[in-house]
């Protein structure tokens, strides 16, 4: 029997294939996991270890094409990764049943994010935030030294809010650097601007400085979206009240807004993902400024216009970029962007909210007439057949024969392929 074991030493030091057999050995795997891991398909071993570290392999994540979404005008095809069923299919239809109407219009506030510099040991918070306020013109002078590339692009330093926190320990008073990250979604410019500043604070007001991070409650740069759908398009007077009753549901009550908000960024966070940014920071900021009336609350909002018809919008922070990181080092990431015709993270902030509105409306749509878990389960019945080793036609065979029995369940799968293979 193997003796597993996680102290490695030097594992960093050698090569993914030398780190893959380490790791095998380990974990006391056989050798199929070694070709299995070796694959890394379309990403370079060398690009991946650049990455991320102690790389071993890859996981490669489904990337489909959502289809028939109109947004300011132009038609888009989006790229969206993930390992979810329903959640393609459901962008595609419900884009399509807004065409007649326009589709998606789009707007962005603005590409403006926030580095907070944490200041604690003040006895007199309220003279030290002045003394802080005063000093501006030296914050903006540090701030656009530290990143001069960024400047030179039309970004950098635009203002300063001075915020005082009672906490647990005492006062703290917060410096929040406001700056313009442009295309980029600006995480290293604005934490190099934290650090740089937090020397001075700390001279100025005679405290000590703590945490200097951005935060990734981007309320500065968000991302909006709207569109209508006709009654004739979505089926009736019926089905839009369904729709406006499972959303005044969400706006209710927390419980329901967590799970409606998480239909949201199936479709949100398959697009940042696909074109790869940061899929943790944007689902941060989402919560955190879904809760910022002191409850949870639906990111989407639904109205009747005047004639009668379903009018929906999203509003939500979207701090993105096509700069730096995985967006710049992954080819399958570039390609996603040039799929859509990006050149500007503003663009892309703007698709991504129009997916996550489309999102919402195919999910309020199916729970108000036939059930999430019709259509989910249809598609979802091929990963079972999958899953129980069906290969080829017996994918689609086994996944019918679930749907028509209405028991999309593993145990049911393996009996069909049974029989199927006797």
């Amino acid at each position: 029997m193997t003796t597993k074991t996680s102290r490695i030493p030097g594992l960093h030091n050698l090569s993914p294939k030398e780190r893959l057999q380490k790791v095998v050995e380990a974990a006391g795997l056989n050798e199929q996991v070694l070709t299995h891991l070796g694959n890394t398909g379309n990403l370079d071993p060398a690009t991946a270890d650049s990455m991320i570290e102690n790389v071993i392999g890859t996981l490669n994540v489904p990337l489909g094409i959502a289809t028939n979404l109109v947004i300011d005008g132009e038609e888009v095809l989006v790229p969206m990764a993930t390992e979810e069923s329903s959640v393609v299919a459901a962008v595609c239809n419900a884009a399509r049943q807004c065409r007649g109407t326009g589709g998606f219009t789009t707007a962005m506030s603005g590409s403006l994010m926030i580095a907070q510099v944490q200041l604690v040991g003040i006895s007199n918070p309220e003279f030290a935030r002045l003394q802080i306020l005063e000093h501006k013109s030296d914050i903006k002078r540090v701030c656009d030294e530290t990143d001069p590339v960024l400047l030179k692009h039309g970004g950098g330093f635009r203002d300063i809010e001075v915020r005082i926190l009672e906490g647990q320990t005492g006062p703290m008073v917060v410096t929040h650097l406001i700056v313009d990250t442009r295309d980029a979604m600006g995480a290293n410019a604005v934490n190099s601007m934290a650090e740089a500043v937090a020397p001075h604070i700390e001279e100025w007001t005679g405290g000590r400085t703590y945490l200097r991070i951005l935060s990734n409650l981007a309320d500065r740069r968000l991302a909006r979206a709207r569109a209508t759908w006709t009654l004739e398009d979505i089926g009736g007077a019926e089905v839009r009240d369904g729709i406006l009753s499972a959303y005044d549901f969400a706006h209710t009550d927390s419980y329901r807004a967590a799970t409606h908000n998480k239909g949201i960024m199936n479709g949100v966070s398959a697009v940042v993902l696909a074109t790869g940014n940061d899929t943790r920071a944007v689902e941060a900021g989402a919560h955190a400024f879904a809760a910022r009336s002191g409850q949870y609350d639906s990111l989407t909002r639904w109205e009747v216009d005047a004639d009668g018809n379903l009018s929906g919008s999203i509003e939500m922070p979207l701090a993105v970029g096509l700069i730096g990181g995985a967006t710049r080092s992954h080819p399958t990431a570039r390609i996603a962007l040039d799929i859509m015709g990006i050149e500007t993270a503003d663009r892309l902030a703007r698709i991504i909210a129009a997916v996550g509105l489309a999102q919402n409306f195919a999910a309020l749509k199916a729970l108000a007439t036939t059930g999430i878990q019709k259509g989910h389960m249809a598609l979802h019945a091929k990963n079972i057949a999958v899953a129980v080793g069906a290969t080829g036609e017996e994918v689609d065979k086994i996944a019918k024969e679930l749907v028509s029995l209405g028991k999309v369940r593993m145990d049911v799968a393996e009996e069909i392929l049974k029989a199927l293979r006797e």
